[in-house]
């Protein structure tokens, strides 16, 4: 079994500015956060808030230290 650190490595990262250019999202309507990572303005989710269709992501994480 490959360890959490063999799989990131072998992850590969697209741009955050290409992934949302694919869900029709420009540039405008980001918070860009370096190359990988991004929040939508808040422009953009007053728009998109009230469709029957949107889904809301939470994507949180949390290093395990040695301590635990």
């Amino acid at each position: 079994m490959k360890t959490d650190i063999e799989i990131a490595q072998e992850a590969v990262k697209l741009p955050i500015k290409e992934v949302a250019e694919s869900y029709g999202i420009v540039e405008d309507d980001l918070e860009l956060y370096g190359k990988y990572k991004a929040k939508i303005t808040d422009e953009l989710w007053q728009q998109v808030k009230d469709r029957p269709d949107g889904k809301l992501v939470l994507v949180t994480a949390i290093n395990p230290t040695p301590a635990g």
